[in-house]
């Protein structure tokens, strides 16, 4: 499910946050599933509940969760996300960027999201 890896150079909280929207994209995690408790994820990765507190207030401030009192923390229905579409913008551009430069062609860059966006299920 979720994963970390210390020779990431990402914050372990970040690393967290993205496995969590990455298994929210592939529909690994559904809208209204509910997620492990703070406490259960910090004893499953074996670190400390406040990085997992962090990753949940960061998504839930991102639409990606939310939070029911005496309940639990759930998957939000996609209306409700709100990522930060430009920043996000802008690593996309850095990364294709750096892949032409490489010597990738467009085409195969097309074909890389064409494929990408078969997996998240948006085919607009």
């Amino acid at each position: 499910m979720i994963s970390i890896n210390y020779r990431d150079p990402r914050p372990l909280y970040e690393q967290i946050k993205e496995s969590i929207i990455k298994l929210i994209m592939t529909k690994s995690l559904k809208e209204n599933e509910q997620l492990p408790s703070v406490r259960e994820l910090a004893v499953e990765l074996a670190i400390n509940s406040n990085t997992i507190q962090r990753a949940y207030r960061e998504l839930e401030n991102e639409g990606y969760i939310y939070k029911i009192t005496g309940k639990g923390t759930f998957v939000s229905p996609q209306e409700h996300f709100k990522p930060n579409t430009e920043e996000l913008m802008e690593n996309f551009r850095e990364a294709v960027a750096k892949l032409l430069f490489a010597g990738e062609s467009a085409e195969s860059l097309k074909k890389e999201i064409e494929k990408i966006q078969k997996e998240v299920g948006n085919n607009d």
